[in-house]
């Protein structure tokens, strides 16, 4: 299957996603739920060619986010009726054979595509001999910008910059009112 068929799967079980998040009434089952749309996004922008945010999504969104929202139950007491079913899972065999099984697939799967990248430090790989002589070249007629780092931050990915500036101002503001909401004043 080509990447550009897997795009209008993937947007399909993204919306299916999505809108099983938005529809459960559990708290724990949509952090699950919204767990596995970050990881959907993560492939789709992987399909997309951008693995840097792929990589982003998979860690920020399925990963801290999730044990953000797991830790903030766990605070409110979101987690009650599960307590006893997730403290039993402290050894390995206690895991259930389907999600040893998916674990490994997704290690196998990642660990597939370690060979793909260039070496550290590697001058024939594609960022270094078009991305890199690019910028250098046309940082400074172009913006008239004098430092390269600020043009590329500023100006290049300047959308970019902007909307990880707005993600990190959320969660901080989410955080804080989290945190005054269980009673926690600075």
């Amino acid at each position: 299957m080509t990447p550009s068929a897997l795009v209008p799967l993937l947007f399909a079980l993204l919306l299916a996603v999505a809108l099983a998040t938005a529809a459960l009434r559990d708290a724990f089952d949509a952090v699950v739920v919204f767990s596995a749309y970050s990881l959907v996004l993560a492939v789709l922008w992987t399909v997309f060619g951008a693995p840097d945010v792929a990589l982003t999504e998979a860690a920020v969104g399925a990963g801290i986010t999730t044990a953000l929202f797991l830790a903030v139950l766990a605070r409110v007491g979101g987690l009650e009726r599960y307590r006893g079913r997730v403290g039993a899972l402290r050894r390995l065999g206690d895991v259930a054979p389907s999600s040893a099984l998916a674990a490994g697939m997704v290690l196998v799967a990642l660990l597939a595509t370690v060979p793909a990248f260039p070496a550290v430090g590697d001058p024939d790989a594609p960022a270094f001999r078009r991305v890199a002589p690019y910028y250098l070249e046309h940082a400074g007629p172009d913006l008239g910008v004098a430092n390269v780092v600020t043009a590329i931050i500023a100006a290049y990915r300047g959308f970019d910059t902007f909307g990880e500036v707005v993600v990190v101002f959320a969660a901080g503001l989410a955080t804080l009112l989290v945190a005054r909401s269980a009673g926690w004043s600075p």
